[in-house]
């Protein structure tokens, strides 16, 4: 499966999971989705028969309410029957609404307080230095989630320790919670910041497949810094009525919203 079908199924995927769960988060599900879908099927190294084979590359989805497009894309890389996706958000899943690692092949670590991944993969990153080991650590980041000052302090860690094995990738959808970012607290100039803190800085559409590609295969070269991919995305993505509307960040895809969307989706398949 290529990187554009991946992105595909995860928003048909998520779509489904918010509407029969009634689970929300639709808009940053949508917005993340080739972020994730390039790195499952062009960079990580991974081992469906090994799932705790010790050179895989870690993946911690710091933004974990968006945890559906991670599972998705777990589900149509094997690591689970996709079937399984149906029971999301319901009792007595194993498919949280919040990503969970409990039990859930696949995924590192468990998230939903933001701010909480990058301080886990910086540990992960100097384990594996420390280990002599070559696999690589990627954190999703959410732009609003940059908001939490253990963001930073993760931030200027793993630049002191020069931890050239951690990519951040940020999501930088413009938008949080109930507003703009730049209406919560201001992040710009974004870039400048982590270059400030010692970071190797890439800016790029992070919905562009191929620059996608060029930026991850960019981080697995680059020596004494970390990397930080800024992917600016739109939230809502895929979906027009969806697309940069603050309303979707909560709201699920309910009766004709969920038909509106389906044959959209639909129409893009590729």
């Amino acid at each position: 499966m290529n990187s554009k079908e991946l992105a595909w199924r995860i928003r048909r995927h998520g779509v489904e999971m918010t509407h029969t769960s009634k689970g929300s988060h639709i808009g940053s599900i949508l917005s993340v989705a080739d972020i994730i879908a390039v790195l499952y099927t062009n960079i990580l190294k991974y081992d469906i028969a090994n799932i705790r084979w010790e050179e895989r590359d870690r993946v911690i989805l710091s933004k974990g309410h968006a945890g559906a497009a991670i599972y998705a894309a777990l589900a149509e890389c094997g690591f689970f029957d996709v079937e399984e996706l149906k029971t999301h958000y319901a009792n007595g899943s194993r498919l949280s609404g919040h990503v969970s690692h409990k039990g859930v092949p696949g995924v590192e670590f468990s998230t939903g307080s933001l701010g909480h991944g990058l301080p886990v993969g910086c540990g992960m990153a100097m384990a594996a230095k420390k280990n002599n080991q070559n696999h690589r650590v990627f954190v999703i980041c959410g732009d609003g989630e940059c908001d939490e000052g253990s963001v930073w302090e993760a931030a200027l860690i793993a630049h002191h320790y020069r931890l050239d094995n951690l990519s951040v990738v940020i999501d930088n959808n413009k938008m949080q919670s109930l507003d703009f970012c730049e209406n919560t607290i201001a992040l710009e100039p974004f870039a400048d910041k982590w270059e400030a803190f010692g970071w190797h800085v890439l800016d790029i559409d992070g919905h562009d497949h191929s620059a996608l590609k060029n930026a991850y295969d960019t981080t697995c070269h680059n020596k004494d810094k970390p990397t930080v991919i800024i992917a600016n995305t739109i939230k809502g993505k895929g979906i027009s009525f969806m697309e940069n509307n603050i309303l979707w960040h909560y709201r699920t895809p309910q009766g004709e919203e969920y038909d509106a969307a389906v044959v959209e989706l639909e129409g893009q398949r590729p």
